[in-house]
């Protein structure tokens, strides 16, 4: 599964209903150094949104990523026009964001929200209304308050997903 988060602007990149048109997908931390370089921590595991080269949108602009670099789970990032410490502090909190990845075999998060969750058998089981994030597997959170790990799922479409549970998960 992808995470990039739904933002609350509204659009349909994806050709999908309800799409938004750009994803959270991670956040300044703080400064790195004296040369501007921020830790960024990622909320979506695409780490290509980190890729030299790549424009991520924020409140402070456009940020163009020039290097990253993975440490120890979190990511040391220099952005072009950002050369020095006063740079990236000023960018400390900012959320980045991105358009969404078009991948049809990926399962995103901005798309379950608001899916209706079935069995194999055709049964209704709730709406999803959150996404867990758990070591084992991601959770979906359902109305009801039921708990379905993501790797439950086996068949996923536009506002729907069929999940195979095992007998009692749900009780």
């Amino acid at each position: 599964m992808s995470t990039d988060r739904p933002t609350p602007a509204a659009g349909d990149p994806g050709g999908r209903p309800g799409s938004p048109a750009t994803l959270e997908v991670g956040r300044v931390v703080r400064p790195h150094g004296l040369r501007g370089e921020v830790i960024v921590r990622l909320v979506t595991d695409r780490t290509e949104r980190l890729a030299s080269g790549a424009v991520l949108s924020s409140t402070a602009g456009n940020l163009e990523v020039v290097r990253s670099v993975c440490n120890g789970g979190r990511w040391i990032v220099s952005f072009s026009g950002v050369g020095d410490r006063d740079g990236a502090e000023a960018l400390r909190d900012v959320v980045l964001r991105a358009e969404p990845i078009v991948d049809p075999d990926a399962l995103w998060v901005h798309e379950l929200h608001g899916s209706e969750v079935l069995d194999v058998n055709g049964r209704h089981l709730g709406e999803i209304t959150a996404i867990e994030a758990n070591p084992a597997s991601d959770l979906l959170v359902l109305d009801g308050g039921g708990l379905i790990p993501l790797r439950f799922v086996v068949e996923h479409g536009p506002g729907r997903v069929v999940v195979e549970v095992p007998d009692g998960l749900l009780e």
